[in-house]
């Protein structure tokens, strides 16, 4: 899969939708598949670690990147793309831009305590049907109610 976007080192302005990347980022206790969710900046809802693309990283090393600073992730992450879901997005500064995010999977190997948004995020893991039911975006419930990691990558 082939991506081509404009690369921004701040949230821009645009009324097109524009690309992020997330991070589906995914672990196998026992026999369960376990999702993790992090809260949003401001607490009030569920999502995925994302961000904007990053000169000099691929999506799936953007992903790998958020997740590590939204959510203490270190692990394996696919270069092949799961799927897309959009979304608004709400800026710091006000007003909302509408936005695509690219999904990758990263198989989680260590979750550390100490990271850069630790103190403003929080994490948990859930079932994909919980996670699911967490989430608002029609798309991305579809995604992760239907992830299995023998076919991701």
């Amino acid at each position: 899969m082939t991506f081509t976007f404009a690369l921004r080192s701040h949230a821009p302005q645009a009324a097109s939708p524009l690309l992020q990347c997330a991070a589906l980022c995914y672990r196998i206790r026992g026999s369960k598949l376990q999702l993790l969710l992090i809260t949003s900046r401001s607490g009030r809802r569920w999502t995925l670690p994302k961000g904007w693309p990053m000169d000099g990283c691929t999506p799936a090393a953007t992903a790998a990147q958020e997740a590590w600073e939204e959510a203490g992730i270190r692990g394996v992450v696919s270069e092949a793309c799961l799927g897309f879901y959009s979304y608004t997005k709400t800026l710091p500064e006000g007003g909302t831009i509408p936005c695509i995010a690219a999904i990758f999977p990263l198989e989680v190997q260590d979750l550390a305590d100490d990271f850069p948004e630790a103190g403003r995020r929080r994490r948990k893991w859930f079932t994909p049907a919980k996670a699911a039911s967490r989430i608002s975006e029609p798309d991305l419930k579809k995604i992760l109610r239907n992830f299995d990691p023998g076919r991701a990558g």
